[in-house]
């Protein structure tokens, strides 16, 4: 984790890395749900000194509700109470009171209340990011039925945050990451029966195509791997089973490997993971939800963390909910919390740094060869083994 030492400079999405490293980086974090465990997630966290060497945090959240959560929690940690985030000070939980009115926190109970006091902060948090007040956002869980109003009628954070951050027409992409692995989703908070409708050729050779720029982008990736899933159990056992596998997503697979994207599949889930294939692949595209947040959180529940690329701006969660079951009772373990806060900050300086070295490119001292023949054997992934590198090139 990058740190430093002088903890001056206004926040900026578009800054040089030059900039940016000069300074600590203000993290935007919401409150999440007030019945759940975003202020235990938020106080456990930064009761650890080290986190305020990497970042000046900024809660967006009440001061009643903040005080309440401390008290539950019998811990010492204070806050700096603020007006705006430009007045957040290093060293210090700065906190920002989104709303004065009285709330009634009635712990593990999900209320319209408690809904709308995350939507207020959510929404200021919001502003912020995308005015350049604070530079990364990290949202603490919400509970998705209590916080639908008039102004939030989105399945969550992701298409909430696109939608305001960019616009209607935004194509999110929701990416759970740890050291193991990088899954991403073709779609995203759905019903199950409504997936295969939702997945067609061209969605799922978008969805590559942005997880291929996120990898370079946003982890550095240069030449990164993607593996994709199938939909159907056993890939659909040659149409017994469901036929998207031969008529949609194995075509979408060809198109973006001639488009010179490394793309291997479509595989079983269920062998995937189970054999530890993930382990060859710096990207996994997964068709739904639950086929990639059940391994995920399987192999990775303590550091998973979830981020929306594809937008101009870094967001990132914990990669679990509002855990209303332990909420109050100083159980929740914070580690994907603080997970999330270091990688928002990793991905803010990476693409920092990846538009730096596009502004100023060295110049090329080879040429490209696309001959058909070169192309699939760089494409064997590193470690595969020969018979599995068969496999995959007879599929495509």
């Amino acid at each position: 984790m990058m740190t430093n030492n002088n903890n001056n400079g206004e926040a900026s999405q578009n800054g040089t890395p030059e900039n940016s490293a000069k300074r600590l980086l203000k993290v935007g974090i919401t409150h999440g749900d007030v019945n759940g465990i975003g202020y235990e997630l938020i106080l456990k966290t930064f009761s650890e000194n080290a986190m305020f060497d990497i970042c000046i945090p900024v809660v967006y959240g009440s001061v009643k509700a903040g005080t309440y959560h401390r008290k539950v929690l019998g811990t010492e940690l204070n806050y700096h109470i603020v007006n705006t985030a430009a007045e957040a000070e290093p060293n210090r939980l700065n906190l920002i009171n989104c709303f004065d009115e009285e709330i009634n926190i009635e712990m593990g109970r999900i209320n319209a209340e408690a809904g709308h006091a995350a939507f207020l902060a959510l929404e200021q948090a919001t502003e912020d990011l995308k005015n350049g007040s604070i530079d990364v956002l990290v949202t603490a869980p919400i509970c998705k039925s209590a916080i639908q109003n008039a102004d939030f009628r989105f399945s969550g954070h992701t298409e909430y945050l696109s939608n305001r951050l960019v616009g209607d027409k935004a194509e999110p992409l929701m990416i759970l990451a740890n050291n193991l692995m990088r899954v991403a989703l073709v779609t995203t908070h759905l019903p199950v029966k409504e997936v295969a409708a939702a997945i067609t050729g061209e969605l799922v050779e978008q969805k590559v195509k942005q997880l291929y720029h996120s990898l370079q982008h946003d982890f550095l990736i240069s030449a990164p791997r993607i593996a994709v899933l199938g939909l159907n159990p056993h890939n659909g056992d040659n149409g017994t089973l469901g036929s998207e596998e031969q008529e949609i997503i194995a075509p979408a697979i060809k198109a973006s490997v001639e488009n010179g994207i490394q793309c291997f599949g479509p595989y079983p889930a269920d062998g995937f993971f189970g054999s530890g294939m993930y382990a060859h692949f710096d990207g996994i595209l997964a068709m739904y939800h639950d086929q990639a947040l059940a391994p995920f959180k399987a192999l990775s529940m303590d550091d998973g963390v979830n981020f929306t690329a594809e937008l101009p701006y870094v967001r990132t969660s914990p990669d679990h909910g509002t855990a209303f079951d332990i909420a109050g009772k100083n159980m929740a373990s914070c580690a994907s919390f603080r997970q999330a806060i270091y990688t928002a900050i990793d991905i803010y300086r990476n693409r920092q740094a990846d538009n730096e070295a596009h502004r100023n490119p060295l110049p090329k001292l080879y040429h490209e060869h696309r001959e058909d023949g070169d192309r699939q054997r760089h494409m064997k992934p590193a470690g595969m083994p020969k018979a599995e590198a068969k496999e995959i090139k007879e599929e495509q």
